[in-house]
């Protein structure tokens, strides 16, 4: 498959990127992935191996959007949980009592 990251045509296989990141140990990820076998790697990790470019001249989109067309499993950012509500302590006391709390 013909695709362009930072500006540059590559045309990528699924072996190939499997055979490209055979060997590779994983980083930790922090961000988006892309499951390669049953390995996860940060995308702008696999950028750098298959295109051999800087992480600095291509965005992790473009990565993304090119395993996806390869196949392979992609994952966006992590979901921030929402923040708890903070009760004061007559709040929690009647909370625990059963009560309903006054807001």
């Amino acid at each position: 498959m013909r695709c362009v990251i930072a500006r540059f045509p590559f045309d990528l296989t699924k072996s190939g990127v499997l055979e490209s990141m055979k060997s590779v140990k994983p980083e930790q990820v922090t961000g988006e992935s892309v499951v390669i076998g049953r390995r996860t790697y940060p995308v702008k990790q696999v950028g750098q191996v298959i295109t051999r470019q800087d992480r600095r001249d291509f965005s992790a989109g473009e990565v993304l959007r090119a395993m996806t067309q390869l196949g392979f499993t992609c994952r966006g950012l992590p979901q921030a949980a929402a923040p708890a509500r903070v009760l004061d302590p007559s709040q929690q006391a009647s909370a625990m009592l059963g009560a309903p709390a006054a807001v």
